[in-house]
């Protein structure tokens, strides 16, 4: 019913991600100095609203820019026109749409489009999720120290027990490899498609992993929160794993250090 608006929401988005990149576009900070948003971000946003609004105008929406756009509907489209925004603004081609849609409070379809690296992922809940029509699984290591996971950091730092550095400290102190790609949505389809093993990051609003969220569930993997509760992408907190390592792993981000040297 939505997939064909979908797909060509996302699209009409990184038309203007490949329009406006590696040219001179206006930028602005939101909190945090490198808390950008460019003007690329509202043309993405406008085009992937446009879309929205022409096949179902009555539908909730809610973007990162623009912010709430009410209605009584069950339906919400919950959008990141630009996920990645610094790695954009610097010229790195690691970043993408995402767009999450959201039924009566459940997450039921999700696209994801780096257009640099011409990836569409696409998921439906009990359908499975796809890279360019494939069908994609996560990965099958059974244990952290084998795996290759990936983070992100906010952009204030949060003062807190086991906080995005102590986490980090204690993974790569044992050599485990964890990378920071600067890009949510990215992570979680990646995740998805087995080359990471698990992300988890501590401060996520909900348009950072409506998208990637569902891939990873669709790909077989699990989503909890930091307690290992059923993931909502309404709070913060995010744990994202092929399954196999998840229960080590989130005991290691809440502070247990259960490797071996």
């Amino acid at each position: 019913m939505f997939k064909a608006t979908l797909l060509e929401a996302v699209q009409q988005g990184a038309a203007q991600l490949t329009h406006y990149f590696d040219k001179d576009f206006s930028v602005s900070h939101k909190e945090g100095i490198n808390n950008l948003v460019t003007e690329a971000d509202h043309a993405s946003e406008k085009a992937i609203i446009d879309v929205i609004k022409r096949d179902f105008p009555d539908h909730f929406i809610l973007s990162e820019e623009t912010g709430e756009i009410k209605s009584e509907s069950d339906i919400k489209w919950i959008i990141d026109p630009i996920d990645g925004t610094v790695n954009f603004a610097n010229g790195i081609p690691i970043c993408c749409v995402s767009i999450g849609i959201e039924q009566n409070g459940k997450m039921v379809m999700a696209a994801v489009y780096n257009p640099f690296m011409r990836e569409l992922y696409f998921a439906e809940r009990g359908e499975g999720a796809y890279l360019n029509d494939k069908r994609i699984y996560v990965g099958k290591k059974d244990k952290v120290m084998k795996s290759c996971l990936v983070t992100g950091f906010p952009y204030t730092y949060l003062d807190m027990p086991n906080g995005p550095l102590q986490v980090f400290d204690r993974l790569v102190r044992k050599g485990i490899p964890v990378r920071r790609l600067g890009s949510a949505a990215i992570d979680l389809c990646w995740v998805a498609a087995g080359r990471f093993d698990g992300f988890y990051e501590h401060s996520l609003q909900a348009w950072d992993s409506a998208g990637g969220f569902l891939m990873v569930e669709e790909a077989g993997g699990k989503v909890t929160d930091f307690t290992g509760a059923c993931y909502s992408p309404y709070q913060p907190r995010l744990l994202a794993t092929n399954g196999l390592i998840h229960d080590e792993l989130l005991s290691i981000v809440n502070g247990a250090d259960p490797l071996p040297l």
